[in-house]
């Protein structure tokens, strides 16, 4: 939920769009049932994370010195 409320205040994220990507997720109770989201919030979610460089993120491999962060 983080993120979403990331890309709200980055405007990123409409506050219509940012309220029911919020009640969807509130709403699951498994990460398949996340999967299931409508098109159009998928779209929005994916266009705000490639904007905040959140897939080349999770594809750099991690720090080596990054012991002991939390």
């Amino acid at each position: 939920m983080r993120t979403i409320d990331e890309m709200l205040h980055l405007a990123l994220l409409t506050p219509d769009q940012h309220s029911q990507i919020s009640a969807w997720i509130a709403q699951a109770d498994s990460p398949e049932e996340i999967l299931q989201m409508p098109t159009a919030l998928w779209r929005a979610v994916e266009r705000a994370s490639e904007v905040m460089g959140i897939d080349q993120d999770l594809m750099r491999p991690p720090s080596l010195d990054a012991e002991g962060i939390n």
